[in-house]
């Protein structure tokens, strides 16, 4: 095989502990001491000494995750070298905590450093629109998340936005818990925005933070607990 024609999809030296290696694959620069917890079955590959486990600590948190919906199926990784993440080609977006909290949509997380605290979460100002709520995962600390996108996601900066940010909860990845979060309900042209029965439910983000929505409305996906 000439090599040179396959040079451009090589990987490369780490340069944080992770990044993207193309945009639907997470490269986590593995070291003793500095676990990762990741979606299982997301491994595609890995370089060096790297073994994976069932994480006994998130069972408590898994039994709130059905009683909630948003379950998140986790393995331990540990060891050192290159771990290759990926999620049936779905974007990967890997964002650095310092001290942050972000709430991400279950069935869009990826891997997060072991050591960040984190736990299911109701999101305020749902309830009374959506019935039972809608919940997340709240990931909290100094370390690294990565989460996916069905597709090219845009994340807007809300606090350079005048007035709200309005997203559809179906497309809603993640956000900045620092953000003023409400409800709203469309009564105008439902059957234009948003999916299912008729009337439009949106999340209103206000103040310092960021939002990162996907271009997929993955309700029934959610609902079940499935993915593509």
């Amino acid at each position: 095989m000439d090599q040179r024609m396959t040079a451009g999809y090589a990987p490369t030296a780490p340069a944080a502990r992770m990044e993207n290696h193309g945009p639907t694959m997470a490269k986590v620069a593995m070291a003793s001491g500095q676990d990762v917890l990741a979606r299982s079955g997301s491994m595609v590959a890995y370089e060096g000494f790297v073994q994976y486990e069932s994480n006994p600590s998130a069972l408590g948190r898994a039994v709130a995750g059905r009683l909630s919906g948003e379950s998140v199926p986790l393995m331990r990784c540990h060891g050192d070298g290159l771990l290759y993440l990926a999620d049936y080609g779905a974007h990967v977006l890997c964002l650095p905590l310092n001290g942050e909290n972000i709430s991400v949509n279950a069935t869009n997380v990826l891997a997060f450093d072991a050591h960040l605290e984190w736990g299911v979460q109701r999101v305020k100002g749902m309830a009374k629109f959506a019935g039972q709520g809608l919940f997340n995962i709240g990931i909290t600390g100094t370390g690294w998340v990565a989460i996916t996108s069905r597709g090219t996601p845009v994340v807007v900066d809300c606090s350079r936005t005048q007035g709200e940010t309005y997203v559809d909860p179906d497309a809603l990845v993640a956000w900045s818990t620092g953000l003023e979060v409400r409800g709203k309900r469309s009564f105008k042209a439902s059957s234009l925005i948003g999916r299912g029965s008729g009337e439009a439910y949106q999340l209103g983000f206000s103040g310092q933070g960021f939002v990162i929505v996907q271009p997929s409305e993955d309700s029934v996906e959610r609902l079940s607990g499935k993915q593509n």
